[in-house]
C-alpha cells in the first residue's frame, strides 16, 4: 500500500515514555512546578511542545525552555531509552523491500544520531530531520526534496503533531498507542490508522 514511510522518533521507535516523564518533571522542578504523573503526562502532552509547557507555565518561551531542556536531556543522569521491541527489525524489513524511510523528530541531533547508531539504524534511513518544531513544514520539505507521492506515503507518530502534519500534506497518518499520548486522545485527533502493537503496524505497512 505504501512505498514511503516516515517515522517520529521518541515514542514510536524509541521507548521514551519513562525518560520523557523524567525530563518533563526535571524541567518543571527548574521552574518551581510540582511533578506530574505518567497518566497526567499522557493525557496532556501536546505538540509543538510549548503548547504542553504553556499549560503549566503560560509565560514560558521556547528561548527559556530550550537551554534547560538541553541541560537535562544531555545530562549524565538522564535515563537511557531502548528501542520499542520489534520496531528496528520491522524497519530493516521495510528497507530490504525498497521502501523510502524517513524520520522527522523534535529530538535534538545530539541525542537522535547516537541512538540511531546504538539501535543499528545508522545507515537505514534515507533522511533524518532532528529538532523539527513544525512537523507539517518538515514533512512538506521532505516530500518535495525526495519527490514522494502523498498517496504512497504515511507518517507514523504518537501525538497530535504527526496527525496534523499528515493531514496538512495529504499524507496518511498512523498513530501508535505506546507513546506519549493515551489512545483516547489519539482517537480524538482522527488518525487514518490507530495501532496497538508492532504486528498491527506490520500488517498495514507490509
Amino acid at each position: 500500500m505504501f512505498k514511503n514511510v516516515i517515522f517520529d522518533w521518541s515514542g514510536v521507535i524509541k521507548d521514551a515514555l519513562e525518560c520523557h516523564l523524567w525530563v518533563v518533571n526535571n524541567i518543571f522542578k527548574e521552574f518551581g512546578i510540582k511533578e506530574i504523573s505518567e497518566k497526567e503526562l499522557q493525557e496532556n502532552w501536546e505538540q509543538p511542545h510549548m503548547l504542553f509547557y504553556n499549560k503549566y507555565l503560560p509565560n514560558l518561551t521556547e528561548e527559556e525552555q530550550l537551554p534547560v531542556y538541553k541541560k537535562i536531556i544531555l545530562g549524565r543522569d538522564c535515563p537511557k531509552s531502548k528501542s520499542i521491541p520489534g520496531m528496528c527489525e520491522l524497519i530493516k524489513r521495510l528497507k530490504g523491500k525498497g521502501y523510502f524511510l524517513g524520520v522527522i523528530s523534535t529530538d535534538l541531533s545530539e541525542t537522535i544520531f547516537p541512538e540511531l547508531k546504538e539501535y543499528g539504524l545508522e545507515d537505514v534511513f534515507d533522511n533524518v530531520v532532528a529538532r523539527s518544531l513544525i512537523k507539517g513544514v518538515s514533512l512538506k520539505e521532505m516530500a518535495l526534496k525526495f519527490n514522494l507521492n502523498p498517496e504512497d506515503t504515511c507518517f507514523i507518530g504518537d501525538s497530535n503533531h504527526e496527525i496534523i502534519a499528515g493531514r496538512e500534506n495529504g499524507i496518511k497518518t498512523i498513530a501508535v498507542t505506546w507513546g506519549f499520548n493515551t489512545e483516547e486522545y489519539l482517537k480524538s485527533k482522527n488518525p487514518d490508522y490507530l495501532v496497538h502493537n508492532i504486528k498491527e503496524l506490520e500488517e498495514i505497512l507490509l
